[in-house]
């Protein structure tokens, strides 16, 4: 089979390197100039990307378009790309309810959608990330392909578009809850001037993020993006008949940190912005 030309939207921290990745199996990775930042331009450029003059243009050239973008972003850009009646593969890869995903697909009638959901850290300097994939098997094989041998590490979950998405909501239902729960019972503790003591015991458990409260700084930079999965997570909780509340008090949590975006914070600068309104 010719090697696809694939395009990225758009090239975050996340999309870039997951699109970098895809490199050794396609023609050419394109990206979406048109109204980007010097940051994403920057970005592009590190890892290799062709820009594309405008979405049209890319459309036009690409057989596979991965959409990677804060999930508040899904459905407006998948219905910039409906407009322009793409035909080939779209891989709605975003961290969005299962429904979310649904109405997505109904968007774009002329593409086929491919579910999917990365679970792990972007795929540089060592870091495996896994790409869940859900949707025809036809579609969701030419994804697994265009990852192969590369540090992506694709699989498929069967035919239903929603179950990709489904995996990696519930994941960061745990995974990122678990983090705001620690740099609460830190907050507390410092309250009290007992946080050396609280670590301690937390240590004296395997695997406890409690001991480890440097993932309150990580947590506190990441909060922009985390917020709104969690939205999504809590969503998807309250369409299987699950209490939604904790995942969005959890988001509310992270909306303190909003300005924190991808800062350098110290672990006291991080509790203090969390303890303010």
């Amino acid at each position: 089979m010719d090697q696809p030309t694939v395009g990225i939207l758009h090239p975050g921290s996340m999309g870039a390197a997951v699109a970098a990745c895809a490199a050794t199996n396609a023609a050419e990775i394109l990206w979406c100039a048109a109204g980007r930042s010097a940051a994403s331009t920057a970005r592009a450029a590190q890892f290799g990307l062709t820009p594309a003059a405008t979405l049209a243009d890319l459309l036009e050239r690409c057989d596979i378009v991965l959409s990677l973008c804060p999930p508040a972003a899904a459905e407006d850009l998948a219905r910039d790309v409906a407009a322009h009646r793409f035909a080939g593969v779209y891989v709605e890869a975003n961290a969005i309810a299962p429904m979310r995903v649904q109405r997505i697909a109904a968007l774009l009638p002329d593409a086929t959608v491919v579910d999917g959901g990365v679970v792990g850290s972007p795929p540089v300097g060592g870091k495996t990330p896994a790409l869940y994939l859900s949707g025809p098997a036809d579609a969701t094989a030419r994804i697994e392909a265009l990852f192969a041998d590369s540090a992506v590490q694709a699989a498929v979950l069967g035919t239903e578009v929603g179950k990709a998405s489904a995996l990696k909501l519930s994941y960061a239902s745990f995974q990122k809850t678990s983090r705001v729960l620690v740099a609460l019972a830190v907050g507390m503790a410092r309250e009290h001037g007992v946080d050396e003591e609280l670590i301690k015991v937390a240590s004296r458990r395997t695997d406890s993020y409690l001991s480890e409260p440097q993932y309150v700084v990580k947590t506190a930079a990441r909060a922009w993006r985390w917020g709104p999965e969690l939205e999504e997570a809590a969503d998807a909780l309250a369409a299987a008949g699950l209490p939604p509340e904790m995942l969005r008090a959890a988001a509310v949590t992270l909306a303190r940190w909003n300005d924190a975006k991808d800062s350098e914070l110290t672990l006291t600068d991080a509790l203090d912005r969390l303890a303010q309104p």
